[in-house]
């Protein structure tokens, strides 16, 4: 597998956390989303994924672009450990969370919608965090064990730790969020968590490296 990635994105950063649990060994490629006014709008990395986003993924003769699709993928295909419980309740909990995430808070602020907000866009950021965090803070309440659904890992969780790295990024004060820092705090203490971190990618810049 290849997995096309930057280092601070959070949507490559769950793929990461995927493959590490799974023990998928791949190549990454780095695509910087910044640099030569974004790696990502080339013609190159167009013809492999048109939405010209991070990441995407070579895998068993398919490209693969969407991280949540992605994970799917590699829970089809490697079953163990499991990401999404058996249980169809709990399933639909993760799936529940990871969607408040993906799809709720994370694109509010991704780089091209910052770019358009200009000065305003670190309260902009700000705002849409946390809206987004005390809705999830509340549903949390009522479906974390360990983790975000129980005490197994899931794909909730993949979602869940650089949702709140881009918070800490952002400057949200994580004090009203007991329950979402708990879970992070113990998730970031897994080996897979660790070694998919954006400090220790191979294009982490070395003034970010661990």
């Amino acid at each position: 597998p290849i997995l096309y990635s930057y280092f601070r994105s959070s949507c490559s950063w769950r793929v990461r956390i995927a493959l590490a649990l799974k023990g998928i060994s791949y190549d990454l490629v780095p695509v910087n989303l910044i640099k030569d006014g974004g790696q990502q709008f080339s013609a190159e990395f167009k013809a492999l994924n048109p939405m010209q986003q991070v990441p995407a993924l070579k895998i068993d003769g398919i490209t693969l672009s969407q991280s949540l699709a992605i994970i799917n993928y590699l829970e089809e295909t490697h079953p163990n450990p499991r990401l999404l419980p058996q249980d169809p309740k709990k399933r639909a909990q993760v799936r529940m969370i990871a969607d408040h995430i993906a799809s709720g808070i994370q694109p509010l602020q991704n780089l091209s919608v910052l770019k358009q907000m200009g000065e305003k866009k670190m309260e902009w950021a700000q705002n849409y965090i946390a809206s987004g965090f005390q809705a999830l803070e509340q549903i949390l309440q009522h479906t974390a064990g360990r983790y975000c659904v129980g005490d197994e890992v899931s794909m909730a969780d993949l979602c869940l730790v650089p949702q709140v790295a881009n918070a800490e990024r952002f400057k949200v004060d994580m004090g009203p969020y007991p329950t979402i820092t708990r879970i992070n705090k113990a998730l970031l203490e897994l080996e897979a968590f660790k070694i998919s971190h954006p400090s220790r990618q191979p294009d982490t810049p070395a003034e970010l490296r661990a």
